[in-house]
């Protein structure tokens, strides 16, 4: 299965943030934040989030914490996205930072502490494989010899809490689930005061580094039972569920049934999004800014239709927001 988005959009080199706001002098929730509603689209700060928020609504937000996921050998690097039930690993295999697409099962890659064994192609993939680890405990291992995944626009390497949300408490994720990066300790205390409700939902992040139009792979993900009950609860009072990020958005729609009930569930995810399965439960987002054809675009346009998605990237293209996991934020709102 491909993914085509509707959104079509030029992304200059120049908007790529290649290091964390706070290295530009800009603390976290500082990042310039578009909201789009309808056919209006607003340029403002993050900070000032909670002026387009009601009391009574209800942020999801992922507790998924970033793994030091790349790990150098001599030759390439080895991405660790997902761990799968009988101990093996889906990883991706990066060649001076492109993806390496040719290679075979029993290829063997040299690491820290003993060999990668290439196993199997994952999902029919030339690019992901299934892998034996060269030891049993993967997570400490990433800890002694890893570090956070980082693609070619990202000038040099920043440590790890560079990678880590407020929300951060579940070791499982491959890449930052970013959208909520911009969100503060002081920012989340007022918009509680405010009225906004928190909950916590969880979906392990797997390698972002799709090629055009593939389709985002399973992930593991949990909604726990208070969440599903609170999100029952704001439906039935008039309140909005707002995703914090595509992870959220993918995690709930994946425990609702079509009549907009959410039940506890956790395991693994499949689901996508797009117009043959409209979310059921979720009335907007915060984002961040995806590239040129990427599959989120297509779940965004889910929520928020195709014409305000291309409206909102329009603007923000002209308005130079900058990009990627380090880069502004964005509210879509049905």
């Amino acid at each position: 299965m491909m993914v085509h988005p509707h959104t079509r959009f030029d992304l200059p080199e120049a908007l790529n943030a290649g290091e964390p706001p706070e290295a530009r002098g800009v603390s976290r929730d500082h990042v310039k934040l578009l909201v789009a509603e309808g056919s209006t689209v607003t340029h403002t700060r993050f900070d000032r989030i909670g002026e387009h928020l009601r009391p009574g609504d209800l942020l999801l937000v992922n507790t998924s914490t970033t793994l030091p996921a790349a790990v150098d050998s001599s030759s390439y690097t080895v991405h660790f996205s997902t761990p799968l039930d009988d101990g093996t690993w889906v990883v991706e295999l990066r060649d001076g930072g492109a993806p390496k697409f040719d290679g075979t099962a029993g290829d063997r890659v040299e690491l820290p502490e003993g060999a990668l064994t290439l196993l199997a192609s994952y999902q029919g993939s030339n690019r992901l494989w299934i892998a034996k680890p060269p030891v049993a405990d993967v997570l400490g291992y990433l800890q002694r010899h890893g570090r956070p995944i980082t693609y070619n626009y990202v000038g040099k390497q920043w440590p790890l809490a560079s990678y880590q949300t407020v929300f951060a408490r579940d070791s499982g994720s491959a890449e930052m689930p970013s959208a909520a990066r911009p969100f503060s300790f002081e920012l989340v205390s007022h918009l509680a005061s405010q009225g906004v409700l928190i909950a916590p939902i969880l979906l392990h992040c797997g390698v972002s580094s799709l090629e055009s139009h593939e389709p985002p792979q399973p992930e593991r993900y949990d909604v726990p039972a208070h969440t599903a009950r609170l999100v029952n609860w704001v439906k039935a009072n008039g309140g909005r569920v707002i995703a914090v990020g595509t992870t959220a958005v993918r995690a709930i729609e994946s425990a609702t049934t079509p009549d907009g009930n959410v039940t506890p569930a956790h395991g693994w995810t499949d689901l996508i999004l797009g117009p043959e399965r409209p979310p059921y439960v979720v009335d907007g987002l915060i984002t961040g800014w995806h590239a040129p054809e990427a599959s989120h675009l297509l779940l965004l346009e889910s929520v928020a239709g195709p014409d305000q998605v291309q409206r909102a990237y329009d603007a923000a293209v002209q308005g130079t927001y900058l990009w990627h996991e380090f880069g502004d934020s964005c509210l879509m709102l049905r």
